[in-house]
């Protein structure tokens, strides 16, 4: 069994997943950041299919960068130029070739946090 990924957005403020956040994943090694995947939430605040799956899973260091701006612009929790929380990068490291990795954001206008989840 190979390994693969997965992601979802939870608002913490609405207390409902976060629809339409776009999210691009990179790979990274040394100075090179290589764009894997591009997908946007759907209603349930996850993406249609692992965002790495597993015919393209590799171990290594990775990077998840959540649009969270335009959702909060979008949702009213936010306005302006300058937002506190704007693109919202989570890196992290895969190092089980066999695993499920899922790295979930939890967000809010003021706050986000993450964990790995199952």
């Amino acid at each position: 069994m190979s390994g693969y990924l997965t992601t979802h957005v939870l608002d913490t403020a609405r207390g409902c997943p976060a629809e339409g956040i776009r999210i691009v994943l990179y790979r990274l090694a040394g100075d090179t950041r290589e764009k894997l995947a591009e997908t946007v939430t759907n209603d349930d605040g996850r993406t249609d299919a692992p965002i790495l799956p597993a015919e393209r899973f590799a171990t290594g260091t990775y990077e998840l960068v959540f649009f969270a701006g335009d959702y909060l612009r979008a949702t009213g929790q936010a306005e302006g130029d300058v937002l506190f929380l704007d693109e919202v990068p989570i890196r992290f490291g895969m190092a089980d070739a066999a695993a499920h990795y899922h790295v979930p954001l939890l967000l809010s206008a003021y706050g986000m946090s993450t964990y790995r989840g199952s």
